[in-house]
């Protein structure tokens, strides 16, 4: 599916923009006296690994269950080839951090090839490239092992290689090579692995961290699959919170996302029970979520995890000294992000191959603390945090995890920002367009998480629908008319894989075909009002009251931004009267109230036409359940 489908709109079709009778309509006219300044980080990226939108998502690992990691050892995934016995193992660990392996038997006598297969998170995309691959291998052997590519359901084989091997059964050997692929027509593919069972009979071979990796988006080492990668980076967006979300807080203070399980060689990570149900390998870690900012141009939001877990589990929440070792390892992450290469921290990254530290111009204090018993304890444990960060990094702008402000320190340091979370019915989100209008301006927002996860009849959405869609343009508008003090917003969740997921709807769904990839009508609202940003915010003068039109205008470097949205189901005809005459481009994205994207079907991508000045002013249809960006340039 193409990320953003550019249709222009043929002669005969302007006569239904343009418009001759007014009367009906809305006129708006846009001023040259500037108003506030627009946040320029407004649009950006919220991510934690949900939906496994990490492992088996953006992250470009194609295996799963590598490692064996989680609370329960299974042979999710694998299956034995060749008449091989499979089993996983404790007696041989591959580290300190990886405890499990897989115990490959053959039986005596045993001849030919065996081995064994993986089917990755619900299939592998094969596509035409080279592909590396990678697995540590113990037990003595000494000849040829074949890693080759297959199609699940008739055996056909998109690519292989076959490597000479020599292990024994005194350490783990690392095997690397790749693998030339062709094009599999889809997502049904295993990879698999085999060796002479003549050499092995009676005996047996331990394998773990076996690893698939197509080519990466810009090609970083252990990084992104450009699948996933490529829309995200088409969104243009300007940060990246990270790592959660519930999934940074754990079911106790024993099982929270750990910084330093995350960095290092993989083999010595251990990774952990998600708090989605299911087991991080921890593969995208702390630096790779540094490098995912760099490859997208992000600013990144570190969250800090802050004596306080999911339900108050474990022995959270934790105040007073008790709270003091947790400061503490929190300080030890800044210092390995921030400390140069004189400190023990700063050392450990440039080990890690970073020498240069890192930029974290924000921090935020827990996830969600006013939800599941953690409100009454916050503010102490947020100041306990602040104190201590503001001391040794005074230049990073702290966030709350929430923004109820009866739960929160009184007074509020200065400088601090807050964060607010909301998932609506698409009603309510449109009823909450003015909501930033008169909060108070010395302490900014930071929309973590908004969307509209109901439809109008409050039933649960599988996909974003064009009147969610709509009604999240509208909530956008409202925040891009107060983007002085609301400074930056993210839609959530961002992806999930079709085959196992926790939450619904999402900005992207997708699963292992090469046609897999779902751009939800949601996805392109945040790609418009992304890609189109003004620096300055412009009063607008109408002849009517918002609702169902909203509308906003900014002032940009080549000319004037409209932005508009028409929650209802008439159309509209619009003029807009700018400070000069000008011609403009109109990106609209309209469709049925109850229209999405979806696995089986693209119903609603935007279009783009040319639209040229008629009296002085612009005009166009805005139709019913649409999203307008109107691109103004003087002429």
């Amino acid at each position: 599916m193409a990320i953003l489908l550019q249709t222009v709109i043929a002669l005969l079709g302007l006569a239904s923009i343009f418009l001759c009778d007014l009367a009906s309509g809305l006129s708006l006219t846009v001023s040259s006296n500037e108003g506030n300044a627009s946040s320029p980080l407004l649009y950006g990226f919220m991510f934690e690994d949900i939906n496994h939108s990490g492992d088996g998502g953006i992250h470009a690992q194609l295996l799963r269950n590598n490692g064996f990691q989680g609370e329960n050892a299974t042979l999710t995934a694998y299956s034995a080839v060749g008449g091989a016995t499979l089993a996983v193992d404790s007696d041989n660990p591959l580290s300190q951090a990886i405890q499990r392996s897989l115990k490959v038997s053959v039986a005596e006598g045993a001849t030919g090839q065996v081995g064994f297969s993986n089917e990755g998170y619900w299939g592998i995309q094969v596509n035409q490239a080279r592909y590396t691959t990678a697995f540590y291998m113990k037990g003595q052997y000494e000849g040829d092992v074949t890693v080759k590519l297959v199609g699940t359901s008739d055996g056909t084989e998109y690519g292989s290689r076959t490597v000479s091997v020599r292990s024994n059964s005194s350490a783990y050997s690392l095997i690397e090579t790749s693998i030339d692929a062709n094009q599999a027509p889809d997502g049904n593919n295993l990879w698999i692995i085999t060796f002479d069972a003549a050499k092995v009979a009676g005996g047996a071979l331990s394998f773990d961290l076996i690893q698939l990796y197509p080519p990466t988006f810009r090609n970083r080492y252990n990084g992104l699959k450009p699948f996933l990668a490529e829309p995200l980076d088409a969104i243009k967006g300007s940060f990246l919170r990270f790592p959660g979300g519930n999934n940074l807080e754990g079911s106790s203070e024993n099982t929270r996302w750990k910084w330093n399980e995350t960095i290092g060689p993989l083999k010595d990570r251990p990774g952990r029970q998600g708090d989605w149900t299911y087991p991080n390998t921890d593969a995208l870690g702390l630096l790779e979520y540094f490098y995912w900012c760099q490859d997208m141009n992000l600013t990144p939001i570190l969250v800090v995890w802050a004596g306080f877990s999911l339900n108050s589990g474990g022995n959270t929440p934790i105040t007073g000294p008790a709270l003091e070792p947790y400061i503490d390892d929190v300080m030890r992450e800044l210092e390995y992000i921030l400390g140069d290469t004189t400190t023990e921290y700063g050392a450990l990254r440039a080990s890690h191959g970073q020498a240069e530290p890192l930029p974290l111009p924000f921090v935020e204090i827990g996830n969600e603390d006013n939800l599941g018993g953690g409100n009454l304890t916050y503010p102490e444990r947020f100041m306990a945090f602040y104190d201590r960060i503001h001391a040794a990094y005074p230049d990073i702008t702290i966030i709350t995890s929430h923004a109820e402000v009866e739960n929160l320190p009184d007074p509020r340091p200065a400088g601090i920002w807050m964060d607010f979370h909301t998932y609506a019915e698409p009603d309510q989100l449109v009823a909450n367009f003015t909501q930033f209008d008169n909060v108070d301006r010395a302490f900014p927002y930071f929309v973590g998480e908004y969307a509209v996860i109901d439809d109008a009849a409050g039933e649960r959405l599988e996909y974003p629908n064009m009147q969610a869609a709509v009604a999240e343009s509208v909530y956008a508008i409202g925040m891009e008319r107060n983007s002085d003090v609301v400074k930056m917003a993210a839609y959530a969740p961002l992806l999930q894989h079709l085959n196992d997921y926790q939450w619904t709807p999402n900005l992207i769904s997708f699963n292992n075909d090469p046609d897999g990839l779902v751009l939800s009508t949601s996805y392109y609202v945040q790609q418009m009002f992304s890609v189109n940003r003004g620096h300055t915010i412009l009063p607008v003068t109408a002849d009517s009251a918002f609702g169902p039109l909203y509308w906003v205008a900014s002032k940009s470097d080549d000319g004037y931004l409209i932005k508009m949205s028409n929650y209802g189901g008439a159309s509209h005809d619009i003029s807009v009267a700018f400070p000069q005459p000008c011609s403009g481009i109109l990106t609209m994205l309209t469709g049925d109230q109850n229209a999405q994207n979806t696995n089986l079907t693209t119903s609603v991508t935007p279009t783009i036409s040319d639209i040229m000045s008629a009296d002085g002013n612009l005009h166009f249809i805005m139709p019913g359940w649409s999203v307008v960006i109107l691109d103004a340039s003087p002429l």
